[in-house]
């Protein structure tokens, strides 16, 4: 049996073995998507309260892996790891390099190895940013050199982030745990113009009462948000299967742990024959492009792409049953002005209400582009998009 460091020790004790406070920061008018979510991940999370800008939640590490791997629309999860007072920069610097920065942070040689700081700073005498980041600076490197048992390492792609917010001279520090946004799954290589992200499309389907395993069309699928998240959500596969996190970096990690928890999501995939996602675009090459990408992650059995004109064809000829349709239509600089957006919206709502009776919808339109010609009784979910105010319609065709 190996012996366990102090440090080792610490560390289980003060952190492995104690429940923590995280946040899930959402895109604002998607948290309660992300707040359902979170009571369907089995573990020891609990007080799921939302909060400004996403959802806040208690549990153990193993819960906030496991938020990191389920969530599909949450942008990046990040645990409270501190909160002090500070008036001044001295007492900032001092009480900083009091701090047990050794049981959070991966420590390593060389000028890389700081992590990145976002300093947020509201009514707050320590109101400059980036001289509150150099003083954390100053304090991590300060903790470090004073430490005794810290063993150097190679972070590299697993770089640290801290967020630090001061109100009334309160600071309050936090570490993501995400790395990348969790928007990037791991799956596309390549992007189209303005695509949507993927946590949108995920709080997208499941806002239009998307049921897995059934029909799901994207015809205008660019380079296929909607089919993708589709067929990882009939599969059941989990939103960042694909990807790594910040967290494998933290000093507590455990590799057997991690392991577990993905050993135990991967009995739960499945393997479905038989394709109940339909992806179509007007430009064949985002159809090749999207064929090679569910290829190569095993996807293909699931999504059945073509290279066809969403105003030329019939859902009947695809499915037998009607389920559910998902848009994100051009707009912005990829389309011109107002009036052709608001041209091509009656288009397409014409278009659902010829062709797709009995269908759920998902329809994604700018807010300037939304007059009084939309489809009966939808539901409108406002949310920010690529700095552009967008509103989400979702309803059933009657």
């Amino acid at each position: 049996m190996d012996r366990q460091s102090p440090l080792e020790k610490r560390i289980k004790r003060h952190v492995a073995a104690r429940e923590h406070l995280f946040f899930a920061a959402t895109t604002p008018g998607f948290k309660s998507v992300c707040f359902k979510e979170l009571f369907n991940i089995h573990g020891s999370i609990k007080e799921i309260n939302m909060v400004n800008g996403g959802v806040e939640f208690k549990g153990r590490l193993q819960d906030c892996y496991k938020a990191n791997l389920f969530l599909r629309t949450a942008n990046r999860i990040i645990m409270r790891i501190g909160k002090l007072k500070a008036t001044n920069f001295r007492i900032l610097e001092k009480k900083l390099t009091n701090f047990p920065w050794e049981l959070f942070i991966p420590y390593t040689n060389g000028n890389n190895s700081q992590p990145e700081i976002s300093v947020t700073s509201i009514h707050s005498r320590l109101y400059h940013k980036t001289a509150v980041a150099e003083c954390f600076r100053k304090g991590i490197t300060n903790r470090f050199n004073n430490v005794p048992g810290c063993q150097a390492g190679n972070i590299d792609y697993l770089q640290q982030h801290l967020f630090v917010r001061i109100q009334d001279d309160n600071v309050i520090i936090s570490l993501d745990s995400s790395g990348e946004l969790l928007h990037k799954r791991g799956v596309k290589k390549y992007k189209t113009r303005a695509p949507i992200r993927e946590t949108i499309a995920s709080a997208a389907l499941m806002l239009a009462g998307y049921e897995a395993g059934k029909p799901l069309i994207d015809p205008l699928c660019g380079s296929g948000t909607f089919s993708i998240e589709g067929a990882m959500l009939s599969s059941n596969i989990p939103a960042g299967w694909f990807r790594e996190f910040a967290f494998m970096g933290w000093p507590c990690f455990k590799t057997e742990q991690w392991a577990y928890i993905k050993r135990e999501a991967e009995k739960k995939i499945l393997l479905l024959n038989e394709f109940c996602v339909f992806a179509s675009d007007i430009d064949d090459r985002h159809c090749r492009r999207l064929d090679d990408t569910l290829k190569l992650h095993k996807l293909s059995s699931i999504v059945r792409v073509e290279n066809k004109d969403f105003f030329r064809f019939s859902p009947s000829h695809i499915f037998k049953h009607a389920g559910t349709v998902a848009i994100n239509p051009p707009y912005g600089l990829r389309l011109g002005n107002k009036n052709e957006s608001i041209k091509l919206l009656g288009n397409i709502i014409n278009k659902l209400l010829t062709s797709y009776a009995g269908w759920k919808y998902a329809l994604v339109v700018p807010r300037n582009s939304v007059t009084d010609n939309v489809l009966s009784n939808s539901s409108s979910h406002q949310f920010c998009h690529g700095g552009l105010d967008m509103i989400l319609l979702t309803g059933k065709v009657s």
